[in-house]
């Protein structure tokens, strides 16, 4: 029996010219890159798409063979990446997933910015309980202390499982103090 794939889910990785990871391709917009020769293949999954004419493999890894110019600086300030950097966990109590918001640890009404450093993921509970005051001000504590992420670690974030042959070009985590 023949495994379904869906080609339209982001799980190939996309390194640039220099072997630099620059993000996730669906199996559809990869083996097109390939195709089109855009891309080549760096490692290939061991699944393969059954065409009429003979099984095309599935590619987990392809580079770019002409360098993308990625512009400096950081990955985009949004809820979205904030959930993703703290792992869909609330800072205070630590529940995963539900209802989660995102809360500025110095609140805006007292100076606090929007800002990487300012904002971590909360649940309700813990953002009512907090109200306008820092968490010493309202008795809790921070897991960790909210940092910008680097945009690699934030690329794999979603994925339910790191496949083994792609932890050559990703760096490595950045522990949290």
């Amino acid at each position: 029996m023949l495994k379904a794939v869906n080609l339209d889910a982001p799980r190939i990785l996309v390194l640039n010219a220099g072997y630099e990871p620059l993000g996730l391709a669906s199996v559809k917009r990869a083996v097109i890159l390939v195709m089109n020769g855009t891309a080549e293949v760096v490692e290939e999954s061991g699944e393969f798409l059954r065409t009429p004419s003979k099984p095309y493999p599935i590619p987990s890894i392809i580079r770019l063979k002409r360098l993308v110019r990625r512009p400096p600086g950081r990955l985009a300030l949004n809820r979205r990446n904030i959930l993703r950097r703290d792992a869909y966990t609330c800072q205070y109590c630590g529940k995963r997933g539900g209802d989660l918001t995102v809360d500025h640890v110095l609140p805006k009404s007292r100076g606090g910015r929007s800002v990487w450093e300012n904002l971590v993921t909360a649940c309700r509970a813990c953002n009512l309980k907090k109200k306008n005051r820092t968490p010493e001000e309202a008795g809790m504590r921070l897991a960790r202390r909210p940092m910008a992420p680097r945009y690699s670690l934030l690329l794999v974030a979603d994925l339910p499982s790191l496949p083994e042959t792609w932890r050559p070009y990703l760096p490595e985590a950045e522990p949290h103090p």
